[in-house]
């Protein structure tokens, strides 16, 4: 079984950050999710009409 050199590892995982970093400065606008307001509580359930 090939040994896997951590210099390679380290190298690899470096590159890939600085390409992500690299988008992410470069692209116009990120798709981020925007929390919604929570608008008055829930409704619960509606009344059962004379059943237990």
């Amino acid at each position: 079984m090939p040994r896997v050199d951590p210099t390679k590892v380290t190298r690899s995982a470096l590159q890939n950050a600085a390409s992500v970093a690299s988008m992410f400065l470069t692209t116009e606008a990120v798709v981020a999710d925007k929390p919604e307001e929570n608008k008055g509580g829930n409704a619960g359930m509606p009344d059962m009409g004379g059943m237990m």
